[in-house]
């Protein structure tokens, strides 16, 4: 799957929309304190539900997947961001970087709660400056990416609402134009947020595979998946 230079990877380990957003019941802020958990050991993590394609396709809900705990999303995601390095000033690379990933959040906050945090601990999306190690294809090939989002679920303290939370590594490369980058991003993100799965057309930022030019903005259809994709249940959210 790569397009002139850029391509992506998607990997599982193992709105102002949302309607009902409540507050914790604590009164605590959601993205006050560290998230405390064990992860669980569901595999396979990811599974395809039986959601019937929507008749136009509007959207792309029947190429999600969920877990064996549910949709996983959330009513606020908190959200940490690698810094640059702090010994020295930050080089043309990390600027880039930083301004890419910027933008795909800023796109994503147009539709959905997002906290940025200042400590990884409070997160439950990270979100790295750095390469992806080498995946296999459907053949076992290596392949190189430039983008990857790694799930897990971490089962929380008694008591705490929801019991189950995810988690999700994102690794984006500093190695491409500005451009490319915020693309990456932009879809990555969305499998953090929960899209576990891809459009089939190259137009929407969740698309298979990159199209010729580097997709910066949500699509019509992007948009329309995430809205049905929060109208769901899930106990992973402690307004489902």
């Amino acid at each position: 799957m790569a397009s002139r230079g850029w391509r992506w990877s998607c990997w599982t380990a193992g709105l102002a929309l949302l309607i009902g957003t409540q507050p914790p019941a604590s009164g605590q802020e959601p993205c006050a304190l560290p998230r405390v958990g064990e992860p669980l050991d569901q595999k396979p993590l990811l599974r395809s539900p039986a959601v019937p394609a929507p008749q136009p396709l509007l959207d792309y809900r029947h190429r999600l997947q969920t877990t064996p705990s549910g949709w996983p999303t959330q009513s606020t995601w908190c959200v940490w961001v690698e810094p640059p390095e702090t010994l020295a000033p930050a080089s043309p690379v990390q600027s880039r970087w930083q301004a890419a990933i910027d933008g795909a959040l800023e796109e994503w906050r147009r539709l959905l709660p997002i906290v940025i945090v200042p400590e990884a601990d409070r997160a439950q999306v990270t979100v790295w400056r750095r390469r992806p190690p080498l995946g296999r294809d459907a053949a076992g090939r290596a392949r190189a990416s430039h983008g990857r989002a790694i799930l897990t679920l971490q089962r929380r303290p008694p008591g705490a609402t929801p019991t189950v939370e995810p988690r999700v590594v994102v690794l984006i490369s500093p190695d491409q134009r500005l451009e490319a980058i915020q693309a990456t991003a932009l879809h990555e993100l969305g499998h953090a947020f929960g899209l576990w799965g891809h459009s089939e057309d190259p137009a929407d930022a969740m698309a298979i595979a990159p199209g010729a030019r580097p997709i910066q903005r949500l699509s019509e259809r992007d948009r329309a998946t995430v809205r049905w994709l929060y109208q769901q249940a899930t106990p992973m959210r402690s307004d489902p």
